[in-house]
């Protein structure tokens, strides 16, 4: 058996819109990096950027289960000594909490950043995408 490899040139990248309103923000991270890896077509293969353009609305109205609202922090290190930054989640943009969910659940190597350009985040129900006709994807 032969195993078949998808060329890049051979890509056909679609557009989705997810609505965040009301939906846990794991959840919502999980389904959207599936689809930004591309993970969700069945000629789907690692090393090749095959995914499709995500827009997320309503990132406001994402929510974080339990008491994560008040109890989670986001920390980053600038390397320095007391070069260490915690900020609460309450204290974050919703458009940053949501990006850095599904940065989370994408895997660490050098697709990572080119399939976060394919990521459009807006807090609100208006996008600047309408002219792409974008599908809506089902979480």
């Amino acid at each position: 058996m032969k195993t078949t490899f998808l060329a890049k040139e051979k890509v056909q990248r679609r557009w989705f819109v997810a609505d965040a309103a009301g939906l846990t923000l794991g959840r919502l991270a999980c389904r959207v990096a599936l689809v930004l890896r591309g993970k969700d077509q069945a000629n789907f293969t690692p090393f090749t950027d095959s995914g499709a353009y995500v827009i997320v609305v309503n990132a406001a109205k994402v929510v974080l289960s339990g008491r994560k609202n008040r109890q989670k922090t986001y920390k980053r290190y600038s390397g320095y000594p007391g070069g260490l930054h915690v900020t609460a989640a309450r204290d974050m943009r919703p458009v940053e909490i949501v990006k850095h969910a599904i940065r989370g659940m994408l895997p660490g190597n050098r697709l990572r950043a080119k399939q976060l350009t394919r990521l459009k985040i807006f807090e609100n129900e208006e996008h600047t995408y309408h002219n792409q006709k974008p599908e809506i994807l089902n979480i």
